[in-house]
């Protein structure tokens, strides 16, 4: 427990108040920013700054271009007031008065000095890149000695350090409940969005900046003679639109024809918008042969309750129809989807305009189910009734013998 001062004892709603140093620890490592105030030649300063928690001291980043931070430098120090809050929820009351929020918040007083050690500066920096994403302290390269230089650590010995939380409902006048307003609590929380690469990037997002995912959901490489189906990323867009620039692969497809890479990179997008929301699954299909990027497909009504799956989302470039790849490809799929998924069924979806295919999907052993009638939009705003096929697990062990059959090279006839 922290020692209760002055400065940390409420005038009110003290019992909202705690000073256990496990709930003051835990808050300040799960936030990522604060507020660092001070007083510099009599005037108020207030920083929003990152910060990072070691043991019982707490380190605050900034940049030694900043004047008042070198206030810190010398054995005097720089007296501080550090508050760190997470905002948990808006509650709203009957009455106006009775608004509030739900929320946990830190406040820590004490004297400030500036980090010197360049030892010490980069434990910090180090330990502060971690706390941005487990491992990519490993995956980044650490500042040199100009960065070093210009980087100010601020360390604050955490002595005199107050909890203050609200939680639950609304808590209003026994008289105000019969008044006719909605009356609750909306949570908030803070949560990461789709990893955004920047300009030139090309490398996969890393696993600590990806949400935890069922295997039903991660996009496993997969490898046959003919085709690799490795995930999908950003860096996959202009050999994607290179393959595909011949206007009859897209004549079916829900998605219009990129006119140019940057129209591709947005139809990438799109997919790896639905995969980290848990709806798709998505892959390139590069060519096992030359190593050439020719197509995708993906995964998508992933339900794992149900053990139900459909394959689509898939397009090849023209040159490599009927060359095994887009086969192969379905093998590799079907084959994760019952035998490492458990999947008890596949369902694909197509255009009832679109006869090849049909016959396509038929032979690889599905069953026609029947026809949804204006099921979705095309790219020309029309309407499309789809044909719905789907093999099940029963179904599975001889449509994997018939399409294992169909990719074996003919053996030549003796002469």
């Amino acid at each position: 427990m922290y020692a209760r001062t002055d400065r940390t004892t409420a005038s009110r709603s003290r019992e909202r108040m705690s000073y256990d140093r496990a709930t003051a620890h835990a808050i300040l490592d799960e936030a990522y920013h604060c507020a660092l105030a001070f007083t510099v030649d009599g005037e108020p300063r207030v920083l929003p700054t990152l910060h990072v928690r070691i043991d019982d001291t707490l380190y605050l980043h900034g940049s030694t271009g900043s004047g008042p931070l070198l206030a810190a430098r010398g054995d005097a120090g720089l007296a501080v007031c550090v508050s760190v809050t997470l905002l948990d929820g808006l509650v709203y009351g009957r009455s106006q008065f009775h608004h509030s929020a739900n929320y946990r918040s830190v406040v820590a007083h004490g004297v400030a000095h500036l980090v010197t050690d360049d030892r010490e500066k980069l434990r910090v920096m180090t330990t502060l890149v971690e706390k941005a994403g487990t491992g990519r302290s490993a995956d980044s390269r650490p500042p040199n000695r100009r960065e070093l230089a210009e980087t100010a650590v601020l360390a604050l010995p955490l002595h005199e350090v107050s909890v203050r939380t609200r939680t639950g409902g609304v808590r209003e006048d026994e008289a105000d409940h019969a008044l006719p307003h909605w009356a609750g609590v909306v949570p908030l929380r803070l949560t990461a969005g789709r990893p955004e690469p920047d300009a030139g990037v090309t490398a996969p997002v890393p696993a600590y900046l990806q949400p935890p995912r069922s295997p039903w959901h991660t996009p496993a490489t997969m490898r046959g003679e003919h085709v690799v189906l490795e995930p999908l990323t950003v860096g996959h867009a202009e050999e994607l639109y290179a393959s595909t620039t011949d206007p009859e692969v897209w004549q079916h497809l829900g998605t219009g024809q990129p006119t140019d890479p940057a129209g591709m990179a947005r139809v990438v997008a799109d997919a790896l918008d639905a995969q980290y929301a848990g709806d798709r699954v998505a892959w390139v299909q590069r060519c096992a042969r030359t190593g050439k990027v020719v197509g995708s497909t993906s995964y998508y009504e992933i339900d794992p309750e149900r053990g139900a799956v459909g394959i689509g989302y898939t397009w090849l470039g023209r040159p490599w129809w009927r060359t095994g790849i887009n086969t192969e490809a379905k093998l590799l799929l079907l084959s994760r989807a019952f035998d490492t998924l458990g999947a008890n069924r596949v369902v694909w979806h197509t255009d009832i305009r679109n006869d090849r295919s049909q016959r396509a999907i038929e032979r690889l052993g599905a069953q026609r189910e029947g026809v949804l009638r204006m099921h979705r939009q095309r790219p020309d705003g029309s309407w499309r009734d789809t044909v719905q096929y789907s093999m099940t697990v029963d179904e599975w062990p001889e449509a994997q013998l018939n399409l294992r059959k169909r990719l074996r090279p003919a053996v030549p006839v003796a002469g």
